[in-house]
């Protein structure tokens, strides 16, 4: 496994797979099966990280999820098991917006992009790395494609976890499917999280008859997630993919002005939990007016976590049954923006076929 982006989401993921192994008593919540094909979740094995942050560029990975800005502490520094596994520099192209900056601290480079990309190759090959995953900040189109051309180039699966349209494009999933590489994509659909919770009660109201007139989602949280999604410019395909995500569970699609879904906040104090503020308006027989209203608060990164572990190895499932493209019932059933949308227990039927073999 390679990662892309060592900040929060990531550090949520690899210390809730510590603490499953510091507390094999415990049920593991979170992930659809304990095995995919043959992969558990201590199965997955994170040999390789790319960032830009100055403070984790040349650190091991056990150390460089703890350093600033990330808030993720599940489990003591003292108590995270060393490795080898070290961070390499990525070029930075646009994945530094202008309000996390000062945050990241990015490394002053001498190396041109053409240097880090052979690099990167290297790194890629020597570690044997079979997927990449990209927790990338929103907004970064240059560095998402970037790292899509990486693994096209290098031969690695790709799971990309922000809404920059790679597996949806069509241009970009042909090129993974010729190539017979994995992708599974895009953006990350949280376990239990704002959007997931909003397009399943507007598909109720849907399938329960009622008209749906306007519905809005508003999102706060005090990451750096957050304090990245300020700059406005960075938002465009962030919010295209929640909306399109309520938007394909109605039967009659809603005016552009009657529906309002995205990040619309940043609270520092709230550090990584995300509250989220849902309302939906509509008739029902006799014309009589209804509305509803949802107040949700989460732990962001555990909401990314669960999800993103069963894209790893459904990604590595891929692999191993020499298949190549979209992985359409995983694309489907773990992100918002997937190349085919359905409902989410249609997604789930095909997800499990498709672990069964089926299709």
């Amino acid at each position: 496994m390679g990662l892309v982006g060592i900040g929060n989401c990531f550090s949520g993921l690899i210390q809730g797979i510590e603490y499953y192994r510091q507390n094999p008593a415990q049920e593991i919540i979170g992930i659809m099966h304990d095995k995919i094909g043959n992969f558990g979740i201590h199965d997955i094995d994170f040999v390789v990280g790319f960032d830009v942050g100055e403070n984790k560029v040349g650190k091991q990975i056990n150390e460089a999820i703890y350093e600033s800005p990330n808030m993720v502490n599940w489990i003591p520094k003292d108590q995270m098991p060393k490795t080898s596994a070290k961070v390499f520099e990525s070029p930075a192209l646009d994945g530094v917006g202008i309000w996390v900056e000062n945050k990241v601290n990015p490394i002053k480079s001498n190396k041109t992009e053409e240097q880090l990309t052979d690099e990167i190759k290297n790194q890629i090959k020597e570690c044997g790395v079979e997927v990449i995953v990209s927790y990338l900040p929103v907004g970064s189109e240059k560095a998402t494609r970037f790292w899509a051309q990486i693994c096209l180039d290098t031969n690695t699966a790709f799971v990309n976890c922000i809404p920059s349209f790679i597996a949806s494009d069509s241009k970009w999933a042909s090129q993974f499917a010729e190539k017979n590489i994995p992708i599974v994509g895009d953006d990350i659909k949280g376990q239990v999280g704002a959007t997931i919770v909003h397009r399943t009660l507007a598909r109720l109201c849907d399938d329960r008859g009622t008209k749906i007139e306007r519905t809005y989602q508003i999102n706060v949280g005090g990451n750096t997630d957050f304090l990245n999604m300020k700059e406005q410019d960075r938002l465009v395909s962030k919010r295209i993919s929640k909306t399109e995500s309520v938007q394909s569970q109605l039967s009659e699609r809603l005016d552009d002005d009657q529906i309002y879904v995205g990040p619309s906040d940043f609270i520092p104090f709230l550090g990584n939990t995300k509250l989220m503020f849902m309302r939906i308006e509509g008739r029902q027989w006799a014309n009589i007016p209804y509305n509803m209203e949802v107040r949700l608060e989460v732990d962001d990164k555990a909401n990314s976590a669960g999800i993103v572990i069963d894209a790893i190895r459904l990604a590595k499932l891929a692999i191993e049954r020499g298949l190549g493209g979209p992985i359409i019932p995983a694309c489907a059933y773990l992100m918002k923006h997937p190349p085919k949308q359905m409902s989410d227990p249609d997604a789930r039927n095909e997800l499990e076929n498709y672990l069964n073999g089926k299709n």
